[in-house]
């Protein structure tokens, strides 16, 4: 018959089993104070004014006027590129501005050719220049129809809001360095089928080029009408499990490990809301991960870099009105159509830039994700194995292994491993949790998660 301190110290001793490699050294969880100061230097009242700008031209649609000063998609595109050359000048220059024009042939809801032109601003990073975050909204807008292109279509939220995003975001990080180069854009042709994003995409693999995440804020206004419904205090950010540009070879990988979850770009939402929850706080904001790669039955200018093997999400308001997108604006039967300013939100439109920000500023300044994670071992055991390439930072401290159980939406525990290329988690089988590994700097700075692949 056991004691009672007999049972006591059997219970401690599980106790301590268990939070073993919670006691082992972690890197620091400290919260950066350089994105804590950018964080609060997002303007309302400059996101606001962006949005009334671009509203103000009348339409947006990409068969508008292209010569106007004032009206039209081409006076709203030569608007943009002069905002990030003032932003850029206020910089001391650190910050390119960009265009990218292609002639796009007749299509469906394209009836003539027409010259569409992507803007975007390069901030290049310091260390790791060719590693590429890239962050846009489109700002082209639509009436009822896709193809009206006199109609005024003042696309407040679809997509002024999101390309508010992009540029509120050039005007403060412009003023940081970064390990790696971040892109804000600004792209056409999304509501005619995502064609500035599918030409930028398709340049970025003829080039190839690095992009490590990219991100897309479409429909982020916080739309009036639904301030009271559940979910408010969050935005949704829409990611795939599955990859959009598997192969056969890349699927049976993934059956062999259970990875029906954890691809790349569903990592990426994951570390979205890990920074949202840290740093977001103060504003009683975060992210809402959903498991879907966009809306039901429509998509994003992100799924033209999914197509093409790239990591992408989407943000999207938490709850949507639908009598303020894609709509002639008018009245009718006493019910007011139309995307105009009364209808967003502008300090959630603040909130969805702040998320966008923790977690640009959190991957550009941390190392890049491990490379070839894989399980060291196929044996079974009780014990998990992994291995991975070390990194080529010059700063990195090393690399946390992190878990989670296979239910569990987000990663919930981790240990720090040290600066080395395999580790070992004792007493716990890959057959019951999910593993993953991250690179950290010595900052404190930490990477996306690599999940393993098969062998």
């Amino acid at each position: 018959m056991k004691t009672k301190n007999s049972v006591f110290l059997v219970l401690c001793l599980c106790v301590l089993a268990a939070s073993a490699y919670a006691q082992k050294p972690r890197a620091s969880s400290k919260l950066d104070p350089a994105i804590q100061k950018m964080l609060a230097e997002v303007s309302a009242k400059n996101i606001e004014a962006t949005i009334r700008k671009l509203v103000s031209f009348g339409t947006r649609n990409t068969l508008s006027d292209q010569e106007s000063k004032t009206r039209g998609i081409g006076a709203a595109r030569d608007w943009i590129l002069s905002e990030f050359r003032r932003f850029s000048a206020d910089c001391g220059g650190c910050l390119t501005a960009q265009t990218q024009s292609f002639v796009q042939p007749k299509a469906n809801r394209i009836p003539e050719p027409v010259t569409l032109t992507n803007v975007f601003g390069v901030l290049t990073g310091t260390t790791d220049p060719g590693r590429i975050y890239v962050v846009s909204g489109h700002y082209d807008s639509m009436c009822s129809s896709p193809t009206d292109a006199k109609c005024d279509a003042p696309g407040a939220n679809d997509d002024a809001s999101g390309t508010a995003v992009s540029m509120e975001l050039a005007r403060v990080m412009s003023k940081y360095k970064f390990d790696a180069t971040i892109v804000f854009m600004a792209v056409p042709g999304e509501e005619q089928g995502l064609l500035g994003a599918h030409h930028y995409a398709e340049k970025a693999v003829e080039a190839k080029m690095n992009i490590e995440a990219m991100f897309t804020n479409d429909i982020v206004g916080g739309v009036t009408t639904r301030k009271s419904w559940p979910n408010r205090n969050k935005v949704r950010v829409f990611s795939e499990g599955v990859p959009f540009s598997e192969t056969e070879a890349e699927a049976r990988s993934r059956r062999s490990v259970g990875g029906e979850t954890d691809g790349p770009s569903r990592q990426l939402a994951r570390y979205i809301k890990e920074q949202a929850d840290r740093y977001l706080k103060p504003y009683n904001f975060g992210a809402w991960m959903i498991y879907r790669r966009d809306r039901y039955g429509r998509g994003g200018d992100h799924s033209a870099f999914l197509q093409r093997g790239f990591t992408a999400v989407r943000f999207s308001e938490s709850e949507e009105d639908f009598t303020h997108q894609h709509q002639t604006v008018r009245t009718e039967k006493d019910i007011f159509y139309g995307d105009t300013p009364e209808f967003v939100d502008f300090g959630y439109v603040a909130n969805v830039a702040r998320v966008n920000l923790a977690a640009l500023a959190g991957m550009a300044s941390a190392p890049a994700r491990p490379k070839a994670v894989v399980f060291a071992s196929l044996r079974q055991s009780a014990d998990t194995e992994l291995k991975w390439e070390p990194g080529k930072d010059a700063d990195i401290a090393g690399y946390e292994v992190v878990w989670r159980e296979t239910t569990s939406p987000e990663w919930t525990g981790s240990t720090f491993a040290g600066n080395v290329a395999t580790f070992t988690v004792k007493k716990m089988s890959k057959d019951n949790y999910f593993f993953g590994v991250r690179a950290v700097d010595k900052a404190g700075n930490k990477s996306v998660v690599s999940y393993p692949g098969g062998r």
